[in-house]
């Protein structure tokens, strides 16, 4: 157990500073270091006020980064077990090295999108662990879709209120293919779910719009040619530049999103003869809620 003078110097030395429009850069603590009760419950305070959290300066191994992101929940098994850790199964990679089935490299994260949202309990925060960086580029961006949802006309509202969305692996829709699925992997990720197109956030109360370009097939009731136009001017709407944070890594980050009240993507612009590799975990979220009004 810490001291009192130990608590006290841990939260004096603890820095949180909020990016715009959304986001914070955490400092003066290391996530491999104990951490005092009230060092987590304000780090958890912040993730829910700021739905991204870049901690600098951690250089966390696999082992490391299970331990730290507990402080926030339980560790979701990933999809695809391809990736998994030797050792560590639980925790994935993201690597420029990989290539799909038919040969084309495989660039994780391309277009905006938010993780696994084809599980009946999509996760509710997806971190990851900066190992290897190229020396330019390869940026993630995330998107507020909390105020994204608050900006949209009231039409449009009234339009969205309500309905559901048909989640799938990979979408029939979309341009970007994700690598298949193991047998064994394919039996236990349901053929498909249904998400509301506006959520009720669970930690805070806030109304997000809940799209996935990646994962929606269609919208429940409603014919694809009225859904696909529909769905194109929502994720116009969403992605413009005034909602988003474009984090640049450093080595060494350890940054964390919420799923449920964002969107992100992750950048191919960087030389692909020089390695873009880092650790995944995501954690356990609860079945979403919609709004109705």
């Amino acid at each position: 157990m810490m001291s009192s003078t130990a608590v006290l110097q841990q939260e004096n030395e603890l820095q949180i500073t909020p990016f715009s429009p959304i986001g914070a850069e955490v400092k003066g603590i290391r996530l491999s270091d104990p951490l005092s009760e009230p060092t987590r419950a304000r780090l958890r305070k912040a993730f829910t006020d700021h739905s991204v959290l870049a901690f600098r300066d951690q250089w966390l191994d696999a082992p490391q980064m299970m331990a730290a992101v507990q402080i926030f929940g339980e560790i979701f098994p990933q999809h695809n077990a391809k990736f998994s850790i030797p050792d560590h199964p639980l925790v994935h990679y993201i690597s420029n090295a990989d290539t799909l089935e038919n040969g084309k490299r495989y660039i994780p994260g391309e277009g905006y999108h938010t993780d696994h949202s084809n599980a009946a309990a999509p996760p509710m925060a997806t971190v990851l662990s900066a190992v290897k960086l190229p020396s330019v580029g390869g940026d993630t961006q995330f998107v507020d879709m909390v105020q994204a949802y608050q900006d949209l006309p009231d039409e449009i509202k009234q339009r969205i209120l309500g309905r559901r969305a048909i989640h799938v692996y990979q979408s029939s829709h979309s341009a970007r293919r994700l690598p298949q699925l193991s047998e064994g992997r394919r039996a236990s990720v349901p053929d498909a779910v249904l998400q509301p197109l506006v959520l009720r956030h669970p930690n805070s109360g806030h109304l997000a719009l809940y799209i996935n370009p990646i994962r929606i097939e269609g919208i429940l009731g409603m014919d694809d040619k009225e859904a696909l136009p529909l769905l194109d001017q929502l994720l116009e709407h969403a992605t413009q530049e005034k909602y988003q944070y474009r984090h640049v890594w450093k080595g060494g980050d350890f940054v964390m999103w919420d799923n449920r009240s964002l969107m992100h993507k992750a950048n191919g612009d960087y030389d692909m003869n020089e390695e873009r590799y880092l650790y995944r975990l995501m954690l356990k979220g609860v079945p979403l809620e919609g709004a109705n009004g």
